[in-house]
């Protein structure tokens, strides 16, 4: 009898978790689905419309009158190549981002916009405009590798080697050697990345010391 109970208690336990991962992905996707897509609304606004989105909300580095653009900046774009480049890696590296659930990203997410957006403020050359969520797709790449090692689950540690090798090439976008991108936000998103997930990281239980003799 107990070996019965055992064995249903773990088929349940094993049911509630591939439940809560079914749900967590689901969510994760309807979450991405409409941030790409209104990142896509905003580009097409801004197309329409007179004025410049860009010039007026995004990141001017070293204006301090300009920070709140660190809010604004990575849902713009500077056209629709530059929107349609981000959309399918921000897609996926932000669903595998997410699936864990929306709290953790949510709060991924915000200290990937700052970080990020603190740093290209800080190191982009005086009066420079940047624009777009590749500061975002560096910053859920770096999550999503740092989240693996922080929390040692196994389904994150093969997320994190799945995501490493397909994507590993995005890390040439942090050197200084393409003109006209931004490889300030890439290298501070990515690092915002690794912070996000070393802060939002599992904790360990805590050890009930045993007495002392």
């Amino acid at each position: 009898m107990s070996d019965y109970s055992t064995g249903r208690s773990a088929y349940e336990s094993a049911k509630r978790g591939a439940g809560n991962l079914l749900a967590g992905a689901l969510g994760s996707l309807i979450i991405m689905v409409c941030l790409v897509g209104a990142m896509w609304a905003i580009e097409v606004f801004d197309y329409v419309m007179p004025g410049d989105l860009d010039q007026e909300l995004g990141i001017v580095a070293w204006e301090p009158s300009r920070l709140t653009g660190i809010l604004f900046a990575p849902f713009l774009h500077a056209g629709f190549g530059h929107l349609m480049a981000n959309s399918l890696p921000l897609l996926v590296l932000g669903f595998l981002a997410a699936f864990r659930g929306v709290g953790k990203f949510l709060a991924a997410s915000a200290l990937i916009i700052v970080i990020g957006g603190l740093g290209t403020w800080a190191t982009s050359p005086m009066n420079s405009v940047t624009v777009g969520a590749s500061g975002l797709v560096f910053g859920y790449f770096g999550y999503v590798l740092a989240r693996g090692l922080f929390d040692r689950r196994l389904l994150d540690i093969v997320i994190g080697i799945g995501v490493a090798a397909a994507y590993y090439s995005i890390l040439w976008g942090v050197l200084p050697n393409q003109p006209g991108i931004s490889w300030q936000g890439h290298l501070f998103g990515l690092i915002g990345g690794v912070i996000a997930a070393w802060l939002l990281r599992r904790k360990s239980p805590a050890v009930t010391p045993g007495p002392s003799w």
